[in-house]
């Protein structure tokens, strides 16, 4: 457990003369590790009602922004240890790619989550075009050869997916996790890339012309080194 601790007093008395007033904030930092604030304000018996008012009203304040960051901190491994759902159960799962979201667009709304994981696509060429599949879950997913061009993806999970010789042709793709996705041959013409990751993904023969992408995204795409040498100068990798 990590403790902070913040005591606060205006000197330093014996014991028996302070009386504490402490307050304590827990905050999940990891499975094995909570982080606690602790704040403290000591009063010694010869001190006014008022002054040890303000002393309380500046450990309010101190401990306050502790606890900002303490949130701050403990938020990106809470996200990072989420779990996925459960595989739907529904007969028709997949066919709802054809569907898509009725509302979903590039915020990752949708009126019903998309689940596409370990569907097979490969060579669709007309009912995936232009959906919004926005936020869907497509881990484990193949859609080798299949149209893509025009999709709304923004949000969505494809770790592991299989995307070899996709066109994503004026595709909006931002803040996809492609982690470990085989995209071999993709096309990205044209296509959103801001936000979205490929951290170990393959990306041997992919097209990126006139791709639109964050310059600190571009960097992280940049280190991948599966990258053919037309795609790193399409980039504008250094």
């Amino acid at each position: 457990m990590a403790t902070i601790s913040v005591p606060l007093s205006h000197n330093t008395s014996s014991r028996q003369h302070l009386s504490t007033t402490r307050h304590r904030f827990h905050f999940p930092r990891s499975s094995h590790s909570p982080l606690t604030i602790a704040c403290s304000a000591r009063r010694n018996s010869s001190e006014s009602k008022e002054s040890f008012s303000h002393l309380k009203e500046l450990k309010g304040v101190a401990c306050g922004f502790l606890a900002a960051w303490a949130v701050t901190a403990a938020s990106p491994v809470i996200a990072a240890n989420q779990r996925l759902p459960p595989l739907s159960t529904e007969p028709d799962r997949c066919e709802r790619a054809f569907v898509g979201n009725t509302i979903g667009q590039a915020n990752g709304v949708y009126d019903k989550p998309i689940d596409l994981r370990f569907c097979d696509y490969t060579n669709e060429k007309s009912n995936l075009k232009g959906k919004s599949l926005a936020a869907a879950l497509m881990s484990d997913a193949k859609f080798d050869g299949a149209d893509m061009s025009e999709v709304v993806m923004s949000k969505a999970y494809a770790v592991g997916a299989s995307f070899k010789g996709v066109d994503f042709s004026n595709a909006v793709l931002d803040r996809v996790n492609f982690g470990k996705a085989h995209l071999e041959g993709a096309v990205f013409k044209n296509t959103v890339l801001s936000g979205s990751t490929f951290n170990e993904a393959q990306l041997q023969d992919a097209v990126f012309e006139d791709t639109i992408i964050g310059y600190i995204d571009l960097q992280k795409l940049c280190t991948n080194t599966t990258l053919s040498p037309d795609g790193r100068a399409e980039l504008g990798c250094r």
